[in-house]
């Protein structure tokens, strides 16, 4: 009894983890994951071995398969990578894989958006329009776009601006043939910063939009 309360109080550290401030989304997807999987882990130790040493295993073997999340990285999501880190190259924005093996496009305000405008910029246009052939041709992936704003203004200000960016490039991607359906939109307004508000240079890395890519595991 002891080692499983040991190993719950893990499980739920390791959730916790997910709220501090300084994580990263990723950062945060991947405690749940390992906390969610750690205690599923020893439950079904428990169930099954009965002993301690099987529920610790359980535990470990949770933890892993959770903190590794529910995306894969396929040869089509590498493929998709190499042709938007062609398309990209020059322009500032960022093609990464993430932790839980999403493609991750960091769109910076430069390169996306003017200063309180939702309109995309022409600079754009060619790195959306060769995005939108890279989902027509893997039909398997969904999108999420995430705006951010810097903090200046207001909330009541901030937070519909960064939806509008979202939706404006939501509605360029399906202009151009991708189906609207498997793109979510969300906005943070001014609330996850990369960089110091209080320069001009740091409120322009915070205006951004954030693309993610991921195809999910097999059931």
């Amino acid at each position: 009894m002891a080692t499983k309360n040991k190993l719950l109080v893990v499980a739920l550290a390791a959730t916790a983890l997910a709220g501090c401030a300084n994580m990263t989304e990723t950062q945060q997807r991947t405690a749940v994951g390992t906390g969610v999987g750690a205690a599923a882990g020893a439950a079904l130790g428990s169930i099954f071995g009965g002993s301690g040493g099987a529920t610790r295993t359980g535990a470990v073997l949770g933890a892993a398969a959770g903190g590794i999340g529910t995306y894969v990285w396929s040869k089509r999501m590498e493929d998709q990578k190499r042709a938007m880190e062609q398309a990209t190259q020059g322009t500032g924005v960022g093609v990464t894989q993430t932790a839980d093996n999403q493609l991750k496009l960091n769109v910076p305000s430069d390169v996306s958006f003017d200063t309180g405008r939702a309109d995309i910029k022409p600079n754009l246009a060619p790195v959306l329009d060769r995005f939108a052939q890279t989902l027509q041709q893997n039909p398997a992936t969904t999108v999420r776009i995430i705006g951010h704003t810097d903090s200046t203004g207001t909330d009541a200000i901030n937070d519909p601006l960064s939806i509008n960016r979202a939706a404006s490039t939501r509605q360029y991607l399906a202009a151009r043939g991708v189906e609207a359906g498997r793109i979510a939109i969300d906005g943070r307004g001014s609330r996850e910063p990369i960089a110091d508000n209080g320069s001009a240079a740091g409120r322009a890395q915070n205006r951004r939009v954030e693309i993610y890519v991921a195809e999910s595991a097999p059931r």
